[in-house]
């Protein structure tokens, strides 16, 4: 697998935008927040099977280093979740990292992944 998934990097429009349902907006607020509390490169939101989700912000230490995306997935994990719905990644990135889209994968094949820049806004849509 290659170690990063492109996303479109062109903003999308309106009607693109509208696309993204309340439960992924859900997720999207949520990602920016854990961003934004500890200052983190990336924030990232998955939901479960059951509708519940789990925020994360990325680790950079140095001993361990941990996409925001895999610290949610694995969050979820712990808590006993076995497939996620959806994922969010908010970043600064035009990219999806590797190792985020792989732990997203181990427990969904079809969830959408979406990018978002820090203000919110989609970027794209990872569904492979």
């Amino acid at each position: 697998m290659p170690e990063s998934s492109a996303v479109p990097t062109s903003r999308p429009t309106p009607s693109e935008a509208a696309e993204l349902g309340a439960e992924d907006a859900k997720l999207v607020v949520l990602a920016r927040g854990a961003r934004g509390r500890v200052g983190a490169v990336e924030g990232a939101a998955v939901r479960d099977q059951d509708g519940r989700t789990y925020a994360a912000a990325s680790v950079s230490l140095p001993s361990l280093t941990v996409t925001a995306l895999q610290l949610a997935v694995a969050s979820a994990v712990a808590a006993g979740a076995t497939r996620l719905e959806a994922a969010v990644v908010v970043t600064e990135a035009s990219t999806l990292d590797g190792a985020g889209h792989a732990a997203v994968r181990d427990l969904a094949t079809d969830a959408p992944i979406h990018v978002a820049a820090p203000d919110g806004s989609l970027l794209g849509t990872v569904t492979e």
